[in-house]
């Protein structure tokens, strides 16, 4: 589910950061997009050039979606949940705090290495601070694959169920990840009520694998 990439920062550059982070907020975002959210590279937000947070994601080379600090306070954890792309993680601060792979009941513990890590996004997860102090993550969404489909359906899924974004995100985030990763899908779109895609013909069957019972699906 996470693994270790080459991609380093020195502690003392997370130390620095430290100082700079609003604990006031569970989640800000450091970069803004510069076109397609999705599928196109996000730049740093002005207030953020020159700082250390620039030095930190410039240690990160490849081109990066959304950037964003996430706080969790001691004894708090995520709702489960998936996401159709995948992460790349680094750990600020923390004490006594995982990453929680739920569909294999897997803990990984974070610690203030700087090391960066790549994630698999699309496994039912969660996160948790056991500890006295805030963990402050970097979470850094990887750019979905465009793959600029020749042959396809567009597809919308829409849930018609209680508590719609729990369960979309239990039963469909993971298996949008999969689409993605096995490059069959292009040009995703986050609708009001629902998701719109381009599915690759080949994989129509794939459907399937969503229940009729909370999700409505339509084929355009």
């Amino acid at each position: 589910m996470i693994s270790a990439l080459k991609y380093t920062v020195p502690i003392s550059t997370l130390t620095s950061a430290i100082s700079t982070v609003d604990f006031t907020q569970f989640r800000y975002a450091l970069n803004e997009p510069t076109g397609d959210f999705f599928y196109e590279p996000w730049t740093l937000k002005k207030e953020y050039v020159g700082t250390v947070w620039e030095t930190i994601l410039n240690t990160l080379p490849m081109k990066i979606g959304e950037a964003r600090l996430i706080v969790l306070k001691p004894g708090t954890c995520y709702q489960s949940h998936a996401d159709i792309d995948d992460r790349y993680h680094l750990n600020i601060s923390g004490q006594y705090s995982f990453l929680v792979n739920l569909d294999t009941l897997e803990m990984f513990p974070q610690t203030q290495d700087g090391v960066w890590y790549e994630m698999d996004a699309g496994a039912r997860h969660s996160a948790v601070n056991f500890g006295s102090v805030d963990r402050v993550q970097l979470v850094v969404r990887k750019l979905l694959n465009n793959t600029n489909l020749q042959e396809f359906n567009t597809v919308e899924i829409k849930p018609i169920c209680e508590k719609p974004r729990f369960v979309f995100d239990d039963e469909v985030s993971s298996w949008l990840s999969s689409m993605n990763k096995k490059e069959a899908i292009d040009n995703f779109k986050v609708l009001t009520d629902g998701v719109r895609f381009n599915l690759d013909l080949r994989f129509k069957n794939e459907l399937d694998k969503i229940s009729k019972d909370k999700f409505q699906i339509n084929i355009l």
